[in-house]
């Protein structure tokens, strides 16, 4: 692994800051099928746009203490805690990758996990939209990165990885379709396609903490009596957050684990 820079974490971070921003437009936005685009940001309540200084990451929710200028009615934590997550993400993936060609898509895949896991966490939801336009980037900036480093045997695991993790999702979905949505198949495919570029080990840690957080969740949540074994978990959370560990700690798990079976 290349060193890192105090310089590189630190731009990472503040570029995660501006992608955190962002992610909160399409948090918001993407469920309710509008454009990510335009109009620009305004109030929910009073519909006023926000001005350019009230628009900074974080600084501009605390300098107006979480209330909107014009009509003071509360802005959500979600929007600064959003910034600083992606903020943090992005500086782990620096730690993780140093200044390398795999750098913006590992940025980019757990910013996508990010905004995923929230929007199916509130909506139950999953769009195709943010997950086949992160596929369509991941296979455009690791497809540049094979062709350069001459990584073609790289490539075709992650092609091979994506493709058995849709299949095997679909087979849950067949044998138990209440289970398992269309949105999780998606996500797996996506989720096995980024993970299998850095090995197949990799694909395996992150689905097996997926369906090992889901289950001591669901388990907790029954037993708290908060939960019946027909409620709905939104299981793309425990997707991404399975996916975002293997990314920053999926070898020396993958290697705990080996050396436990040995």
């Amino acid at each position: 692994m290349l060193e890192v820079s105090a310089l590189l974490v630190a731009g990472c971070a503040v570029a995660g800051l501006a992608v955190g921003s962002f992610l909160n437009v399409v948090i918001h936005r993407v469920p309710r099928k509008e454009s990510v685009v335009r109009p620009r940001s305004r109030c929910p309540q009073c519909g006023t746009q926000i001005a350019e200084r009230d628009n900074i990451p974080v600084v501009s929710w605390l300098a107006l203490r979480g209330r909107c200028r014009s009509c003071h009615a509360r802005i959500p934590v979600r929007y600064p805690l959003v910034e600083g997550a992606t903020a943090v993400l992005f500086a782990a993936v620096a730690v993780r990758f140093g200044l390398s060609a795999e750098l913006p898509a590992f940025c980019i895949f757990l910013g996508a996990l990010l905004a995923l896991a929230l929007i199916d966490l509130e909506h139950f939801l999953l769009p195709s939209r943010i997950i086949y336009s992160t596929l369509l980037i991941e296979s455009v900036v690791l497809g540049i990165t094979a062709v350069v480093d001459q990584r073609w045997v790289t490539l075709e695991h992650a092609v091979i990885a994506g493709l058995a993790a849709f299949l095997a999702f679909f087979v849950i979905h067949f044998i138990y379709p209440a289970g398992m949505a269309w949105g999780d198949l998606r996500l797996a495919g996506l989720i096995g396609f980024v993970l299998g570029w850095l090995g197949y080990q990799y694909v395996l840690v992150g689905l097996f903490l997926a369906f090992l957080t889901a289950s001591v969740v669901g388990i907790g949540l029954i037993a708290a009596k908060r939960a019946t074994g027909k409620t709905p978990i939104p299981f793309g959370v425990f997707l991404a957050l399975g996916a975002a560990v293997a990314v920053l700690w999926g070898q020396p798990l993958a290697r705990l684990w080996l050396h436990r079976g040995a």
